[in-house]
Protein backbone atom coordinates (compact mmCIF):
# COMPACT_ATOMS: atom_id res chain seq x y z
CA UNK A 1 0.00 0.00 0.00
CA UNK A 2 1.56 3.80 -1.00
CA UNK A 3 2.78 5.14 2.13
CA UNK A 4 1.97 9.00 0.30
CA UNK A 5 -1.38 10.63 1.14
CA UNK A 6 -3.87 10.89 -2.02
CA UNK A 7 -3.47 14.07 -3.74
CA UNK A 8 -6.11 16.70 -2.63
CA UNK A 9 -6.94 19.66 -4.97
CA UNK A 10 -5.27 23.00 -3.55
CA UNK A 11 -7.69 24.59 -0.70
CA UNK A 12 -9.26 27.61 -1.98
CA UNK A 13 -10.54 28.81 1.17
CA UNK A 14 -8.08 31.09 3.27
CA UNK A 15 -9.40 29.04 6.47
CA UNK A 16 -7.03 25.92 5.77
CA UNK A 17 -5.79 26.24 9.75
CA UNK A 18 -7.66 26.53 12.93
CA UNK A 19 -8.28 30.15 14.02
CA UNK A 20 -5.77 29.46 17.01
CA UNK A 21 -3.10 28.71 14.24
CA UNK A 22 -1.92 24.93 15.94
CA UNK A 23 -2.59 23.04 12.84
CA UNK A 24 0.58 21.79 10.98
CA UNK A 25 1.22 21.52 7.87
CA UNK A 26 1.20 17.55 7.77
CA UNK A 27 -2.00 17.29 9.71
CA UNK A 28 -3.79 19.74 7.10
CA UNK A 29 -2.51 17.72 4.21
CA UNK A 30 -4.38 14.62 6.36
CA UNK A 31 -7.41 16.59 6.34
CA UNK A 32 -7.57 17.88 2.92
CA UNK A 33 -6.83 14.07 2.08
CA UNK A 34 -9.55 12.87 4.55
CA UNK A 35 -12.09 15.18 2.36
CA UNK A 36 -10.75 14.36 -0.38
CA UNK A 37 -11.35 10.42 -0.75
CA UNK A 38 -14.55 10.68 1.17
CA UNK A 39 -15.40 12.75 -1.87
CA UNK A 40 -14.15 10.45 -4.66
CA UNK A 41 -15.61 7.37 -2.46
CA UNK A 42 -18.89 8.76 -2.05
CA UNK A 43 -19.30 9.52 -5.32
CA UNK A 44 -18.20 5.80 -6.63
CA UNK A 45 -20.39 4.47 -4.71
CA UNK A 46 -23.63 6.64 -5.98
CA UNK A 47 -22.21 5.01 -9.63
CA UNK A 48 -23.08 1.35 -7.87
CA UNK A 49 -26.73 2.47 -7.28
CA UNK A 50 -29.99 3.16 -9.15
CA UNK A 51 -31.29 4.93 -6.61
CA UNK A 52 -33.54 6.86 -9.41
CA UNK A 53 -33.77 10.80 -10.74
CA UNK A 54 -34.42 12.17 -7.60
CA UNK A 55 -33.57 15.76 -5.77
CA UNK A 56 -30.83 15.80 -3.03
CA UNK A 57 -34.02 16.32 -0.45
CA UNK A 58 -36.27 13.79 -1.79
CA UNK A 59 -33.27 11.55 -0.90
CA UNK A 60 -33.09 12.81 2.16
CA UNK A 61 -37.00 12.20 2.98
CA UNK A 62 -36.62 8.72 1.60
CA UNK A 63 -33.72 7.84 3.59
CA UNK A 64 -35.33 9.52 6.75
CA UNK A 65 -38.53 7.30 6.46
CA UNK A 66 -36.18 4.26 6.12
CA UNK A 67 -33.94 5.32 8.96
CA UNK A 68 -36.45 6.14 11.14
CA UNK A 69 -39.63 4.41 10.17
CA UNK A 70 -43.16 6.01 9.37
CA UNK A 71 -43.66 10.12 10.07
CA UNK A 72 -46.30 12.77 9.83
CA UNK A 73 -46.03 15.60 7.16
CA UNK A 74 -45.35 18.38 9.90
CA UNK A 75 -42.81 15.65 11.44
CA UNK A 76 -40.44 15.42 8.51
CA UNK A 77 -40.48 18.79 7.68
CA UNK A 78 -39.80 19.79 11.38
CA UNK A 79 -36.83 16.95 10.84
CA UNK A 80 -35.65 18.50 7.45
CA UNK A 81 -36.08 21.69 8.40
CA UNK A 82 -38.33 22.80 5.59
CA UNK A 83 -41.90 24.49 5.66
CA UNK A 84 -44.75 21.80 5.35
CA UNK A 85 -45.95 23.13 1.85
CA UNK A 86 -42.10 22.06 0.73
CA UNK A 87 -42.20 18.67 2.27
CA UNK A 88 -46.08 18.49 0.62
CA UNK A 89 -44.65 18.86 -2.84
CA UNK A 90 -42.04 16.59 -2.10
CA UNK A 91 -43.85 13.71 -1.04
CA UNK A 92 -46.45 14.26 -3.76
CA UNK A 93 -43.63 13.67 -5.88
CA UNK A 94 -42.59 10.52 -4.30
CA UNK A 95 -45.97 9.47 -3.92
CA UNK A 96 -46.84 9.39 -7.06
CA UNK A 97 -43.44 7.71 -8.33
CA UNK A 98 -44.94 4.81 -5.81
CA UNK A 99 -41.89 5.35 -3.33
CA UNK A 100 -44.05 6.25 -0.34
CA UNK A 101 -47.48 5.85 0.44
CA UNK A 102 -49.74 7.63 3.51
CA UNK A 103 -52.08 5.70 6.05
CA UNK A 104 -53.88 7.59 8.70
CA UNK A 105 -52.41 8.06 11.67
CA UNK A 106 -53.80 6.31 14.91
CA UNK A 107 -53.04 8.26 16.96
CA UNK A 108 -54.56 11.37 15.12
CA UNK A 109 -57.28 10.66 12.25
CA UNK A 110 -56.85 14.26 11.01
CA UNK A 111 -53.38 13.54 10.15
CA UNK A 112 -51.58 10.80 7.50
CA UNK A 113 -48.44 8.58 8.20
CA UNK A 114 -46.32 8.52 5.18
CA UNK A 115 -44.01 5.51 4.95
CA UNK A 116 -41.60 3.81 2.48
CA UNK A 117 -43.19 1.44 0.04
CA UNK A 118 -42.28 -2.03 0.02
CA UNK A 119 -41.06 -1.84 -3.09
CA UNK A 120 -39.00 0.89 -2.31
CA UNK A 121 -37.76 -0.56 0.53
CA UNK A 122 -36.82 -3.42 -1.39
CA UNK A 123 -35.19 -0.71 -4.18
CA UNK A 124 -32.98 1.01 -1.23
CA UNK A 125 -31.83 -2.49 0.44
CA UNK A 126 -30.66 -3.90 -3.08
CA UNK A 127 -28.54 -0.29 -3.75
CA UNK A 128 -27.19 -1.16 -0.73
CA UNK A 129 -25.97 -4.69 -1.09
CA UNK A 130 -24.81 -3.23 -4.93
CA UNK A 131 -22.40 -0.99 -3.02
CA UNK A 132 -21.69 -3.11 -0.70
CA UNK A 133 -20.53 -5.73 -3.44
CA UNK A 134 -18.86 -2.89 -5.00
CA UNK A 135 -16.15 -2.35 -2.20
CA UNK A 136 -15.86 -6.15 -0.91
CA UNK A 137 -14.49 -6.63 -4.97
CA UNK A 138 -12.47 -3.26 -4.85
CA UNK A 139 -10.53 -4.60 -1.67
CA UNK A 140 -10.24 -7.50 -2.49
CA UNK A 141 -8.47 -6.74 -5.83
CA UNK A 142 -6.68 -4.28 -4.22
CA UNK A 143 -5.46 -4.85 -0.91
CA UNK A 144 -3.22 -7.64 0.88
CA UNK A 145 -4.55 -9.09 4.17
CA UNK A 146 -1.83 -6.68 6.09
CA UNK A 147 -3.27 -3.77 4.32
CA UNK A 148 -6.70 -5.17 4.69
CA UNK A 149 -6.00 -4.79 8.65
CA UNK A 150 -4.54 -1.55 7.95
CA UNK A 151 -7.62 -0.09 6.24
CA UNK A 152 -9.68 -1.52 9.22
CA UNK A 153 -7.34 0.58 11.54
CA UNK A 154 -8.03 3.51 9.51
CA UNK A 155 -11.67 3.29 9.69
CA UNK A 156 -11.39 2.95 13.29
CA UNK A 157 -9.59 6.19 13.92
CA UNK A 158 -11.97 7.77 11.35
CA UNK A 159 -14.76 6.78 13.32
CA UNK A 160 -13.07 7.98 16.53
CA UNK A 161 -12.35 11.64 14.59
CA UNK A 162 -15.58 12.12 13.04
CA UNK A 163 -16.95 10.89 16.92
CA UNK A 164 -15.32 13.61 18.60
CA UNK A 165 -17.20 16.97 18.53
CA UNK A 166 -14.69 19.74 18.17
CA UNK A 167 -17.28 22.76 17.03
Amino acid sequence: MPSALPTAAPSTSSAVAPSDGTARADTIELAESIRAVSVRLSRRLREQSTVGDFTPSQKNVIVRLDRDGAATLSALARAEGMKPQSMAAILSVLSEASVVQREPDPGDKRQHLWSLTDHAHESLLAGRAARTDWLVRAVRATLSAREEAELRRGIALLTEVIGNRVD
